[in-house]
């Protein structure tokens, strides 16, 4: 038996911005906080969500100090923002890093307790505030899930944080706002959405469910990643990962992720990796480790992805998936943690600790073929090169 859980309201298309009133109006809302980020609130972006507001006679603020993998100092620091104001919503207007922001200020808006105490195996199910999402890049699914990753200075970690308080009442989904978005966070977050679908059709916790969100993601995204990346302006491409990008979203955030995400997490805390991008770095060696134990599921993905043939045989269809993980970081540009800059003498000194991080996210359990520490630190050794 399977549980799902989705967003009560979903606006989906070009110009949905303009539906964000009357989409809070069904749910009786008209006072948002918006959480967004400096990017955004130079470029004119936040402008435009905050004059849609203004023009429907809605009472809004903005926090914009939102960093990327967002920490905890943030999110108290926009939770005293909140509370300077009479606030009946939270809208995350961004990428991953404001929606994630959003959602923990929500959460701890009406139940406030100490940020650490929110992270997995910790399950947060009491609603804070009702969360808005509108996401301005087409990767996370953040409008879709119900988790949130909050970065813990002190240790380094990205915390998982679990439960119904991070899943948003409302998205807002305009491929329109993701047009001006530059060829590497495209790339990233288009990556990111493909391991979400990938990690959340072969995990352990899939469901006819999230198996259907997961396929169809899979069939919108690999067709058109390199189109949207090499032809920005590309409204069908765009609008085909924004879809894609939720519905990997719900597929994940109603089975799980799996091994990728749970190595991925501490690169992006130690390195200060953008998350689309680590899974990038990860995903071609994970999946190759990971297929022997599900070799149908995986050679599904590559059906689904356009890879291998319908008729084609589950072994062949499996090495033209891998063929293609390594082309398409090839295409993207996508770079070796070491090509990236990371200080190879630092990395190779944290890999047990990165590793006793990745299996303490629990995410690995989740994986076709579940890992111990040793397996998951030769792994990081293998991706370094």
């Amino acid at each position: 038996m399977a549980a799902v859980n989705l967003p009560r309201v979903i606006r989906v298309g070009g110009g949905a911005l303009a539906e964000l009133p009357a989409a809070l109006g069904q749910c009786g809302l008209s006072r948002p906080f918006v959480v967004s980020d400096g990017f955004l609130a130079g470029n004119g972006m936040l402008d435009r969500l905050m004059a849609v507001l203004d023009e429907a006679g809605m009472t809004a603020r903005a926090f914009t100090d939102t960093v990327p993998d967002p920490t905890v100092a943030v999110v108290e620091a926009a939770l005293a923002a909140l509370r300077e104001g009479d606030h009946d919503c939270v809208i995350g207007f961004g990428g991953g890093s404001p929606i994630d922001t959003a959602k923990a200020v929500a959460a701890l808006a009406i139940d406030p307790r100490p940020i650490p105490s929110m992270k997995a195996p910790a399950t947060t199910d009491t609603p804070g505030l009702p969360i808005v999402a509108v996401p301005t890049t087409a990767g996370t699914g953040s409008e879709a899930t119900r988790f949130t990753i909050i970065t813990d200075e002190v240790s380094s970690e990205k915390m998982l944080c679990a439960g119904l308080a991070f899943l948003p009442t409302i998205a807002i989904l305009d491929y329109e706002l993701t047009l001006a978005k530059p060829r590497r966070l495209t790339a990233d977050t288009g990556i990111d959405s493909l391991t979400h679908a990938i990690e959340a059709y072969v995990s352990k916790r899939a469901n006819p469910f999230s198996d259907a969100m997961a396929l169809s993601a899979m069939r919108l995204i690999a067709p058109n990643i390199r189109r949207a990346c090499d032809a920005p302006d590309d409204h069908a491409a765009r609008e085909a990962m924004m879809v894609g990008a939720h519905h990997a979203g719900l597929a994940f955030s109603n089975a799980s992720v799996a091994l990728v995400h749970g190595m991925s997490r501490p690169i992006g805390a130690f390195f200060h990796v953008p998350h689309g991008l680590s899974n990038a770095m990860l995903l071609p060696a994970v999946t190759a480790f990971s297929a022997p134990s599900a070799r149908t599921r995986y050679a599904a993905c590559a059906r689904a992805m356009g890879v291998a043939r319908e008729e084609e045989g589950d072994q062949s269809a499996v090495a033209r998936l891998l063929d293609e993980l390594s082309a398409l970081n090839a295409d993207l540009g996508v770079p070796t943690p070491a090509a990236y800059g990371i200080p190879q003498a630092r990395y190779m000194e944290l890999i047990p600790i990165m590793a006793k991080q990745a299996l303490a996210s629990g995410s690995p359990g989740n994986n076709p073929r579940e890992p111990d520490a040793a397996e998951i630190a030769d792994l990081y050794r293998q991706v370094f090169v």
